[in-house]
Order: structure tokens, then C-alpha cells, then sequence
């Protein structure tokens, strides 16, 4: 298919600064809910939607832990010098394995006040675990790429543990404040398992048990993916041609009972933040690679859905295409990566309906949302704003149906 061109003016809307949600309340379910179905917009509270989602409905899921990825070092003459974790390097580039590791690791980082590092200085903290102090080292391998090595004095401790105990909870840098004891909590989902996350899938921070307890007495279903958020998502788009915007690359893992869930609920898939959209569009894309024998690596580039084709598989023909291959592989997990880019243009192939919070103007995130709604995509956010919604990660929320 050709690319359109998209003019980002078109996504833009004024967001007043008291609009942002900088705190969350107190009760998750408690906040708004916009409904978009048929074109007609209705508001609701999260806490109605056990009553608003038919039963016959899948609710897809991202199971990624936020890790409190802002590690904070104190050189010996007071310059404080933050290290932020962005991607694994060594001895592992999955997540999930590099945070089990219990000897030196290496990261891709973002580095504040990195002028104040010297080369070859080895900054120490010390993190208090278990009523045992363990050193903390940073090492500064490489400025230019931004390479921090990272090792402990104690062999039993895994990097989690020490993440854990030191690092503070990476808050979006439009919340313009620091972090606070509610926030490692809040800024968490519920069904939060799979550490490696640097941003929460925050369309699930409305979710409560009691919800999930309403929802399986309806006999909505849910099934779960992991997809780790980056700092990516809150990288602006400053590109004049939108579809140059360097898409972050996320890892994702997902088990073969969410793809058999997928081909059972055909129809009737209800993603849970973009996070959970991006995933299941890319395990659609990644049915149709290896269809078309471009390969067994789950690897979505940003945008491989776009390439023109003659023909382009049905989801069930994707899914099982996927599932044959896990079958022939023995094989109960698939990880890979994806920099997958929706933008309006772009067709949902497994998606009927999204929950999600309201996005900043003029980012990846809007086209994302304005490929569901069309043009409706501005008064959707309209009536949000005139009905005193609150926006962005800590905001209220909405659930968005495909005609």
C-alpha cells in the first residue's frame, strides 16, 4: 500500500497545563470513562464497565513491571549524576534474564549531568536489601553510546533486587515532579508481573481486583502479553515527514494460550492500552512474515505493515500461522521486538475495541488513537475536555470501538 502523507498540525489540541493529571486518585476505579461506539460519545466511571463490555469479549492484557529505572549516584565532590535504564546490552539483551543476573551487567542509558562524570571514574552507591548494605557501581564504558556497566559485591543478589531497593520510580517527565512513596504503588497495574518496563501500560492502572472480580462473573475472559514499555513512548515527533519519527524498538513475549485465546475470540478483542494494541497488531504482522518465509525472528519493523502485497492474510491464517510454527518448534513463548508505527492509514487487523488513557498532542500515541477514530478522534478528546477529564498517564480513561 502507499504510505499517506500525514500533516502532524492535524494532531495537534491545546492540553492547559491544569488538564494534566499530576497526581492519581485515590480510588482506581473512580475515574472517568469515555465511551466512543458508533459515533456517539458517552461518560460513564471506570468502575461501570463490568456493565458496558459485552460477555463475549477478551480483555488482552500487558503484564510488564515497572522498574524503577532512575538510579541516582553522589560523586565524592556533591554533583549528583542520574543514570536512567533504557536497554540491556550484556550479558543479555532480554530483559527478563538481564534483571535475573547476578554478576556485572551492561546498559544503554540516558546520563543527567554526564559532563560531571569523569572517564574512568567508578561511581558507588549503597542500597540497603535485607538489613544488608551492598555497594552499587556504575561504570561509564563508552559517553558516546551511553554505556554504563553496573556491579554488586554480592553474588547472591540479583539486579532486580538491587534495581529495587535504589532506583527511584521512573515518572513521566511531563508529571514535572518528583516521586513520591504513593507513586511505586500507583504508578503500577495490579496484574503486574514481568519486571523490565521504564513506563507503565497506563491504561491499566484503572483496573481493581474487585473489576476483574466483576468482569469473570459476566464471563468476559481475559488473557495476558508482555510488551516493555521504553522511554520511547514519550519521545516527541519532530520529524516534518511523520513517518521518519525513530520509532523505539520494545521487546515483547507472549505464551501460546494468548494466541489460541486470540484465534478463539476472533472479533471480539478488547486491547488494554496501546502497549497491549501494539502487540497484538505486530503478532498479526509477524503470522504474515513467516507466511511469506521473510523469516522466523519476531522482528516488526516500523513499517513492514505498510510494504505492498497482493494479498494479505485473514488474522485466523496469521495466528495459526504462528501457532504451527510454535507446534513445530515446541515452543511455549515467543520474544521478540517490535517498532511497529499506526498511524491513520494503517488497517487493525486483530483490535476491535481499546481502553486507554487521553495521549499528549501531536505524538505517536494520537495517530494511534485517530486510526481507530478517523476524524472523530478530535471530538472525542473535546468532549473529554469539556467534561473535566483529567489526561495523560495518571488521567481518566476511555474505551474506543472500531466501526
Amino acid at each position: 500500500m502507499q504510505i499517506p502523507k500525514i500533516d502532524l498540525k492535524d494532531y495537534e489540541y491545546t492540553l492547559p497545563e491544569e488538564r494534566i493529571a499530576k497526581f492519581p486518585l485515590k480510588k482506581r476505579d473512580e475515574s472517568k470513562l469515555l465511551q466512543y461506539k458508533n459515533g456517539e460519545i458517552s461518560h460513564w466511571n471506570f468502575y461501570d464497565i463490568p456493565a458496558i463490555l459485552p460477555k463475549d469479549s477478551l480483555l488482552v492484557y500487558n503484564d510488564t513491571k515497572v522498574i524503577p529505572a532512575r538510579l541516582i549516584f553522589q560523586r565524592e565532590t556533591g554533583a549528583r549524576i542520574e543514570i536512567f535504564l533504557l536497554q540491556p546490552i550484556l550479558p543479555t539483551t532480554v530483559i527478563p534474564e538481564i534483571m535475573l543476573a547476578k554478576h556485572p551487567v551492561v546498559w544503554e542509558t540516558m546520563i543527567g549531568n554526564s559532563k560531571k562524570w569523569k572517564d574512568g571514574e567508578i561511581l558507588t552507591g549503597r542500597v540497603l536489601l535485607n538489613e544488608k548494605e551492598i555497594l552499587l557501581q556504575a561504570k561509564l564504558l563508552d559517553r558516546e553510546s551511553r554505556k554504563v556497566e553496573f556491579s554488586w559485591n554480592d553474588s547472591q543478589v540479583a539486579f532486580v533486587d538491587v534495581v529495587e531497593a535504589s532506583g527511584e520510580v521512573p515518572l513521566p517527565p511531563y508529571l514535572n515532579r518528583k516521586p513520591e512513596t504513593e507513586d511505586k504503588n500507583r504508578y503500577q497495574t495490579v496484574y503486574s508481573e514481568k519486571e523490565g518496563a521504564v513506563a507503565a501500560p497506563t491504561a491499566g492502572l484503572h483496573f481493581t481486583p474487585e473489576i476483574f472480580e466483576k468482569l469473570k462473573h459476566k464471563g468476559i475472559q481475559k488473557t495476558q502479553l508482555t510488551l516493555h514499555v521504553s522511554a520511547g513512548t514519550f519521545q516527541p515527533i519532530k520529524a516534518k515527514d511523520v513517518t521518519e519519527h525513530p520509532m523505539h524498538s520494545e521487546q515483547i513475549h507472549v505464551n501460546k494460550e494468548t494466541i489460541e485465546s486470540v484465534l478463539a475470540m476472533e472479533g471480539k478483542i478488547i486491547a488494554v492500552g496501546t502497549t497491549s494494541v501494539r502487540t497484538l497488531e505486530s503478532l498479526f504482522w509477524y503470522g504474515v512474515k513467516l507466511i511469506e518465509n521473510k523469516g522466523e525472528e519476531l522482528k516488526i519493523e516500523k513499517l513492514f505493515p505498510y510494504q505492498t502485497r497482493e494479498r494479505i492474510p485473514t488474522l485466523r491464517e496469521s495466528f495459526e500461522a504462528i501457532l504451527g510454527y510454535m507446534n513445530q518448534k515446541n515452543l511455549k513463548t515467543i520474544m521478540g521486538t517490535t517498532e511497529i508505527f499506526i498511524f491513520p492509514g494503517y488497517s487493525y487487523r486483530v483490535v476491535n475495541g481499546l481502553i486507554t488513557n487521553f495521549h499528549q498532542p501531536g505524538s505517536t500515541l494520537i495517530l494511534l488513537i485517530a486510526t481507530i477514530l478517523g476524524n472523530d478522534w478530535r471530538s472525542v478528546y473535546n468532549s473529554a475536555l469539556d467534561n473535566d477529564y483529567r489526561f495523560l498517564s495518571y488521567g481518566d480513561s476511555s474505551l474506543l470501538w472500531l466501526s
